[in-house]
């Protein structure tokens, strides 16, 4: 009975890891350009699908698109954004381990919205489909008719344009397909996505379904008298910017707690010098105006981790803990994670090990612990992927540690590399519960990167608390360029750690100071009494990252109520007289810990007021303020001052550099797109 049982444990087993694995296809690569007929520049958010399918990929800053492993096979390409004509490309061939180029030219919609009108007669419906959730019929999904484009924008499901025909569309529902002049449409929560040449309006009543941000309460100004201390953790994660850019590329303005202004912040790269041989990192403050309020100050303070080249890094043991459960079917969740993991795959170094764990109804190994350089190994074992079931994530997640710590090396790299969109369903699915097994795991000496796909139910939050508690940082891949950015460009930042449990702390001189304002890091912040106590977790810096902080200051003599806060009756608050006669500004103190130790080092740095003007400042400081300033404007920040869109394109355009990579140019096309889509909004 003991033998039949076992064999029973052992063909589950078998099925439940062969479920994860399918032939292998032959597959190659479709990329392009998208440009402006008209102006000959790269659209940026183009939506480039198979027709079909849901394959596809958006386009980059400079309109560039990859679509990588397509099977291999004949296709219809669409390209499509908000505000040009749709274009269909017809007999695209693709071959097997090879690149089929196809550049598309959109031309831009000339009419104004209020000037189009919308035809009352109605396409035909030929078929109609709807979900076993959706108790909805065809007539409820009824045209609108309408007068113009002004009223249509202002129906609860939007609108689209087909044939050169706008259609008012009506009613909201679960997830329903069906046919319009043949043109299969799916409507998911008042959503439209076309497979044909169809135009996608979207409604401005928007359900993101289930994805879930934490809730931001923003840093308020403080009186530097009576709260002379201000201290934070470092956050080198970036998710928050590229989710956004998500949002924007897709036409929405993100929800403001989308909006981690830190986050924006950091995405960048900074020109700061580089630290002294003996120190992780080097500091650099820098006081001018205020942008945003020309009787305020900013505090600038920069950090730049010291670079270490990959080869230089010791010996990685990584797991990869890979989401494959049904919700990560799209082509911008698993099939992304796929391209994006390949290209990490190849930059692993003969001594590096790796080990795949998956997660879906339950958890398994499909990959035990294999030496960097049997790359076609590691590579066909994630091309056998597909998607399917529950998220068991709790169980992948515990799996993953035991792989890592079975495989542990010793003053080596040891890291879990987690790839999902959060949404974790099955067993321990509580985030405080998650946050909990993951403090515990890291004091095995094993740090955590959490990677995000999708979109629709991403778990924003869940995500950022687990890489933190984690000691580790937070990605959101949005496309395969940033996929290669995370994973290639900066890999050495992002699976390496220098300098863990990094706090900061600035004594403000009032004398100086009257109040001060630590511009986003709100789930960041620390008691004053953490700064001395190394049990406290903080953040973590990557090799070669820099990290930028940014305070809105009030000087002394300027006239602002901060509280209703009654006086103190037993004690008084004094400054100093040798704080007059100071220059100091304040002071910066650092804390950090090397990764394997339990004892922090201690650096200090005073900050002057050199009364530098806008004008003369950095690129670093210039740029910086614009990225923070817009943030506040998509938080609508009651902090914004007299920001606007405007402003931030013209200080950030004056502030570009040498911008290699172009991610600079691309905020700027960002900002105007903002720009134009809060236009939209306030006028709808």
């Amino acid at each position: 009975m003991k033998t039949i049982k076992f064999i029973g444990v052992a063909v589950i087993i078998a099925t439940m890891i062969f479920a994860y694995a399918a032939p292998k296809e032959e597959t190659g690569t479709i990329t392009g350009k998208v440009i402006d007929k008209t102006t000959g520049e790269g659209l940026p958010g183009v939506s480039v699908i198979i027709v079909g399918t849901t394959i596809g990929a958006a386009s980059t800053f400079d309109g560039t698109y990859v679509i990588l492993n397509v099977p291999v096979g004949t296709y219809s390409l669409q390209a499509k954004t908000i505000g040009y004509n749709s274009v269909r490309i017809d007999s695209v061939r693709v071959v097997a381990d090879s690149i089929t180029t196809i550049n598309f030219e959109l031309s831009s919609l000339a009419e104004k919205v209020e000037d189009i009108i919308v035809e009352a007669e109605a396409p035909v419906i030929d078929k109609f489909q709807t979900s076993t959730e959706c108790k909805k019929d065809a007539d409820n999904i009824s045209h609108m008719p309408v007068t113009n484009v002004a009223d249509a924008l202002r129906t609860e499901s939007g609108f689209v344009q087909q044939d050169g025909r706008f259609h008012a569309r009506g009613g909201r529902s679960g997830e329903i397909s069906y046919m319009v002049d043949g043109i299969e449409i799916k409507n998911c929560l008042g959503g439209y996505n076309f497979n044909q040449n169809a135009i996608h309006y979207p409604p401005y009543d928007i359900d993101f379904k289930t994805e879930e941000y934490d809730r931001i309460y923003e840093n308020e100004f403080l009186d530097a008298l009576s709260n002379p201390l201000s201290t934070f953790s470092i956050d080198v994660d970036a998710a928050s910017y590229t989710n956004t850019r998500r949002y924007l590329n897709d036409g929405y303005l993100p929800p403001a707690d989308a909006v981690r202004i830190e986050e924006f912040i950091n995405y960048f790269t900074y020109d700061y010098p580089r630290p002294e041989k003996d120190l992780p990192f080097s500091i650099t403050t820098e006081v001018s105006q205020c942008p945003w309020a020309e009787k305020h100050k900013l505090l600038h303070i920069g950090l730049q981790g010291k670079t270490v080249s990959l080869e230089d890094i010791p010996p990685g043991n990584l797991v990869f803990l890979l989401d494959v459960s049904g919700s990560m079917r799209p082509a911008n969740k698993l099939p992304l994670l796929k391209s994006a993991f390949k290209l990490l795959v190849d930059q692993l170094r003969d001594n590096d090990r790796v080990a795949i764990v998956v997660y879906a109804g339950a958890s398994g190994l499909v990959l035990p612990s294999t030496p960097g350089n049997q790359k076609r190994t590691i590579i066909d074992a994630i091309d056998n992927l597909y998607s399917g079931g529950c998220t068991a994530g709790a169980a992948g997640i515990k799996l993953a540690y035991e792989i890592a710590k079975k495989n542990f090396i010793k003053d080596g790299n040891n890291r879990v590399i987690l790839a999902t969109d959060g949404d974790f369903n099955v067993g321990v699915s509580s985030t405080s519960e998650l946050v909990r097994m993951i403090e515990e795991k890291r004091e095995d000496g094993i740090f955590l990167t959490v990677l995000g796909f999708g979109q629709g139910n991403l778990k924003d939050s869940r995500m950022e608390q687990l890489a933190d508690k984690g000691n580790g940082n937070y990605a959101y891949i949005d496309n395969i360029m940033e996929g290669k950015k995370v994973l290639v460009s900066e890999l050495s930042a992002t699976i390496y750690t220098i300098a863990k449990d990094v706090k900061i702390q600035l004594e403000f001189n009032p004398a100086r100071v009257l109040a001060y304002r630590l511009v986003g890091y709100e789930n960041r912040m620390l008691k004053k009494e953490d700064f001395n106590d190394d049990k406290k977790d903080a953040g973590e810096i990557g090799a070669g990252h820099s990290v930028t902080a940014i305070y809105e200051i009030i000087p002394a003599g300027e006239e602002m109520k901060l509280s209703d806060v009654d006086p103190l009756k037993y004690q008084r608050s004094q400054i100093v007289p040798d704080a007059y006669e100071s220059a100091e500004l304040l002071t910066v103190k650092f804390r950090y810990k090397k990764p394997d130790g339990d004892k922090s080092k201690l650096i200090t740095v005073p900050a002057l007021d050199q009364n530098l003007k806008l004008s003369k400042t950095s690129d670093n400081f210039r740029f910086s303020a614009a990225v923070a300033e817009f943030g506040m404007l998509l938080r609508d920040s009651k902090h914004k001052g007299d920001s606007s869109y405007d402003r931030v394109i013209k200080l950030a355009s004056g502030a570009r550099g040498e911008d290699s990579e172009g991610y600079r140019a691309e905020f700027i096309k960002l900002v105007k797109l903002a720009r134009d889509l809060s236009k939209t909004v306030a006028e709808g």
